[in-house]
C-alpha cells in the first residue's frame, strides 16, 4: 500500500534549506549566463526525438493521439539544437542559450539541470570557461576531469578491441596487452605527463593528446585531472569533453558535438548533486 505522504522513488522534494539553496543556485547561474551572452530557453517536457541522444531503455515513453511515440525529456542538448536550427532559426539570430529545467529517466528519476549550448562555436575552451565562471559564482570548485572520446575510439580500432572495453572502464584488459606506451597512457593523469609520452604513443594518439594539452593551457583552473581513456556515455560527444566530480559524485559534464553539420559545445550542471554537496559541506 502506498502511503499518502510517499513520493515516487527518484523524484524530488525541496523544502527549507534545500529549496533556498536551489533558488540561490539557479538565480545566480541565470544572472551569470545572461552576462556571458546566453539567452534563456525552456524546452518542452515531451519530445519525439529523445531516442537519438539517449539509450531507449532509460527513456520514459507513451503515445500521442496519433499513436506516435512520445518521450519525457531525458536530455536537453539535442532537442535544444534541433529547436533552434529547425524551428526558431528563421526568427532569431541568438546562438547561445541556457536552460534551467528537470530531465526524467526510467524508472522514475527526476533531476534538475543548469545547462547551456553554444551553437556558434566548436571551441570547447570558451564554453568550459563559462561553466567555470558559473561554478565560481555559486561557490563550488569540484575536480575537473578532461577527456577526449577520440582516444578510446582510435585505440579500439588500433588494438582490435571492442569499444565496450572502454565503455566499461576495463583497464585490466588494456594492461594485459603489456604495451609500455599503453601502460603509460593508462596511468596518465597530469597535464605535465603528456609531453613525457608524446614520442612513444602512436601518431593518431599524439594529435588527440595535444588537443587535451591545449585545452588545459587555455583555461585557468587548478583542480584538474586528465582521463584520456574515459568514454563518455552521451551519444553526441565526438571529441573533447569534461566532467565535474566531487566526493565521487558527478556534478556536471560538457563537451563538443556536431548536430547536422552544426559544430557546437555545451555543458550541464546537476543542481541536485550540487545542493547535496553544499549541505554536506555545511554539516562538516
Amino acid at each position: 500500500m502506498i502511503q499518502e505522504h510517499e513520493i515516487p522513488t527518484g523524484s524530488r522534494l525541496y523544502f527549507q534549506k534545500s529549496a533556498k539553496i536551489k533558488r540561490e543556485i539557479e538565480n545566480m547561474s541565470a544572472k551569470t549566463l545572461e552576462s556571458l551572452g546566453y539567452a534563456e530557453i525552456v524546452t518542452p517536457h515531451f519530445s519525439y526525438h529523445q531516442d537519438r541522444s539517449y539509450a531507449k531503455n532509460r527513456l520514459l515513453s507513451f503515445s500521442d493521439t496519433n499513436n506516435n511515440t512520445l518521450y519525457l525529456r531525458a536530455d536537453t542538448t539535442v532537442d535544444l539544437a534541433r529547436l533552434i536550427t529547425k524551428r526558431l532559426g528563421r526568427s532569431v539570430d541568438q546562438k547561445k542559450w541556457f536552460y534551467i529545467q528537470p530531465v526524467f529517466t526510467y524508472p522514475s528519476i527526476e533531476n534538475y539541470q543548469i545547462g547551456c549550448e553554444n551553437l556558434e562555436s566548436s571551441n570547447l575552451s570558451t564554453t568550459l570557461k563559462d561553466s567555470i565562471e558559473v561554478l565560481k559564482k555559486i561557490d563550488s570548485k569540484p575536480l575537473l576531469q578532461i577527456s577526449n572520446i577520440q582516444i578510446p575510439k582510435i585505440l579500439s580500432k588500433l588494438l582490435d578491441l571492442d569499444i565496450d572495453v572502454f565503455k566499461n572502464s576495463n583497464i585490466q584488459k588494456l594492461l594485459d596487452l603489456n604495451l609500455e606506451w599503453l601502460n603509460k597512457l593508462t596511468n596518465l593523469q597530469n597535464i605535465n605527463q603528456i609531453e613525457e609520452i608524446l614520442d612513444i604513443v602512436p601518431l593518431q594518439i599524439q594529435n588527440e593528446l595535444k588537443k587535451i594539452e591545449t585545452l588545459c593551457h587555455d583555461i585557468s583552473y587548478d583542480n584538474i585531472v586528465i582521463a584520456p581513456l574515459y568514454y563518455a556515455k552521451m551519444n553526441y560527444y565526438d571529441g573533447l569533453f569534461f566532467r565535474y566530480i566531487k566526493d565521487n559524485e558527478l556534478l556536471g559534464l560538457g563537451g563538443a558535438y556536431n548536430y547536422e553539420e552544426v559544430e557546437a559545445t555545451g555543458f550541464a550542471l546537476y543542481v541536485d548533486k550540487i545542493i547535496e554537496e553544499k549541505i554536506k559541506d555545511e554539516q562538516s
